[in-house]
Parts: C-alpha cells; sequence; structure tokens
C-alpha cells in the first residue's frame, strides 16, 4: 500500500514545492499571466479565491486524498503554477495528477513535461504506484492533448461526472498509465525534455 508523504520535487528546471499558504501571492501571479481563471473549463482561481484555493488543497492533503505542490520555474525563480495528486487511493497503489495549471508563458514550454517527469517518476519510482490516472474537462482540449502527448492512454469519458466552477456539468476524459508503460513513457519524455534543450 503506496504512503504518499509531503516531499520537494525537483529536477529538468523546475521545483515543486508543498503548497503553502505563503504561494498566495506568487500563485495569484502566476494566474493573472493570461489571466487563467477566466477559462470556463478549468479550475484556476481567481485572484479573490487563491487562498480559499489553497486552504482546499491543504484540507485534502489532511484528509489524505490529496498532496499540492507549487510550481517553480528555476531560471527565474517564479512560482509558476500548481499541480497536485489528487484521489489518492492508497490500498490500491493509485494516485491521479491532475489541478495542474501554468501561468500562459510558460505553457507549450519545457515546464509541462518537466512536472510530469518528476511527479511520474515519484509515484511509480519511489511510492510503488500500480497506477496512475489523469483526467480532464471534455472541453479542454489542449489539455486532453497533452496529456495524450505524456504517452497515457485514453480510457474513457465519464458522462455528466463533476461540477464546473459555473455551476454547470462537465464530462470527464480519464486517461492512466500503468506500472509497466513507465518505462517507456519516462524514456519518452526524456527525449522530449532533450529536444527542449537542444
Amino acid at each position: 500500500m503506496i504512503e504518499p508523504v509531503t516531499v520537494t520535487l525537483e529536477g529538468h528546471g523546475v521545483r515543486l514545492e508543498p503548497l503553502a499558504l505563503s504561494h498566495e501571492d506568487d500563485l495569484r501571479a502566476a494566474a493573472a499571466d493570461g489571466q487563467l481563471w477566466t477559462l470556463w473549463y478549468t479550475g484556476v482561481p481567481e485572484p479573490a479565491q487563491t487562498r480559499s484555493y489553497i486552504e482546499a488543497a491543504l484540507e485534502g492533503q489532511a484528509q489524505g486524498h490529496m498532496l499540492p505542490w507549487a510550481v517553480r520555474d528555476l531560471a527565474s525563480g517564479r512560482v509558476v503554477g500548481s499541480t497536485r495528486y489528487h484521489d489518492i487511493v492508497a490500498a490500491i497503489d493509485r494516485v491521479e495528477i491532475g489541478y495542474t495549471w501554468y501561468a500562459a508563458s510558460r505553457q507549450r514550454s519545457h515546464v509541462n513535461t518537466a512536472c510530469k517527469l518528476l511527479l511520474l517518476g515519484h509515484a511509480f519510482d519511489r511510492l510503488r504506484c500500480a497506477v496512475v490516472g489523469l483526467r480532464t474537462d471534455n472541453f479542454n482540449f489542449a489539455s486532453q492533448r497533452a496529456i495524450a502527448a505524456l504517452g497515457a492512454q485514453r480510457d474513457g469519458v465519464m458522462r455528466h461526472h463533476a461540477a464546473r466552477r459555473d455551476g454547470s456539468v462537465r464530462d470527464t476524459v480519464m486517461f492512466s498509465i500503468l506500472a509497466v508503460e513507465w518505462r517507456d513513457v519516462k524514456r519518452h519524455l526524456e527525449l522530449r525534455l532533450a529536444r527542449h534543450a537542444g
């Protein structure tokens, strides 16, 4: 049975720092880069909701079903987004990676690949997860493409699955990576990072 605990993960130009209330101003600034809260199909907090967003993540951590991070770009030293393990089911060695968002200036950069390599590596190599899931809104086509590009397999769509911030109900597209697939996915992600650096 996996036992996820608070940890800092660093490599490939990013550092995942355990999310704390001290990240509030940095996260507000990161979300303002592109006014990400205006995307109706994402869960990026509006400026005034940033503190409650962090508090909800920390409550999920206290309850044992979330492990949230702030994402820091090491080249600039700035926090550029957030991500977390969620829907942790320790009894079956499963975590999901989600609640992921990055400042607009860091999208389509090395940041997402680097973060996913760190998170997947920790999940499979340290925690010994059997599977890592990823999910997104059915209208978040950019996220669906990004998840598929990692090497995750599309499992299907859960219809009328979850409420959006605006009160509408979304369908959720589910993806996963099995432990037996991790070696090839890791090699693929490392190659993507090497191409970006080159």
